[in-house]
């Protein structure tokens, strides 16, 4: 699965990178990996896909690149919905969907848990710009939990120009998704400058903090155990 799938926290807390140009699709093929705990990465060939299945939990699908179409059971509101890179949904527990690449795509899925804590202004089946989810207020930053449990916490930030979050440890393992603008993240004494396409990653205990270059919003996932 390249870089991602193969290596420990090791090298990957402390730079930026991209989950879609170290998961390059390959012609003909579906490729899957982890990133974090409960955090799986997937990279689907134009014109491939995976075979409908069905899951104990809700998870979440993040389109980082291209066009998948999610294939369910005719009988609900899933039944054919695209998601364009940016665009994610919540798929409910105990429903039989499939993944069908309409073009050369990468895409995360988070696994929710068995009782996920949704913020209401998120409902399941539903497909979502993950960077409109927040708006920018002046001078702020606004922050929304997308979804929480005692394993994760998946929040989307909002950062007006100048504002900053002060150097904090992570209680667990994170990545960072850069959804628009620009900012740089501190991380262990260094400053690493990011823009919207890019990732971080940063172990537990890691010292970082983020400030905004602009305009910035941001997506991280923090894994809890």
């Amino acid at each position: 699965m390249g870089a991602l799938g193969e290596n420990s926290n090791n090298g990957l807390e402390s730079r930026v990178f991209s989950i879609v140009e170290e998961n390059p699709p390959i012609p003909g093929c579906t490729i899957s990996g982890s990133v974090l705990s409960g955090l799986q990465v997937f990279s689907l060939a134009s014109g491939t896909d995976i075979s409908a299945e069905s899951y104990p939990v809700d998870a979440l699908q993040l389109n980082l690149a291209g066009l998948t179409r999610l294939v369910a059971d005719t009988a609900t509101n899933l039944s054919s919905i695209n998601l364009s890179a940016g665009q994610f949904i919540v798929k409910p527990a105990h429903t039989n969907i499939g993944i069908n690449a309409e073009e050369d795509s990468v895409y995360i899925e988070v696994d929710l848990g068995k009782e996920p804590n949704m913020n209401e202004a998120i409902k399941p089946g539903e497909v979502f710009e993950l960077a409109q989810v927040v708006p920018y207020q002046d001078g702020k930053i606004v922050n929304m939990d997308i979804a929480k449990n005692d394993a994760m916490k998946f929040v989307v930030m909002a950062f007006d120009e100048g504002c900053a979050l002060s150097e904090h440890a992570a209680p667990g393992d994170a990545i960072v998704f850069a959804l628009e603008g620009k900012g740089v993240i501190g991380y262990e004494g260094e400053e690493y400058p990011i823009e919207a396409g890019q990732n971080f990653r940063f172990a537990k205990g890691g010292l970082h903090s983020v400030k905004a270059n602009g305009k910035f919003k941001m997506a991280l996932l923090l894994t809890l155990k």
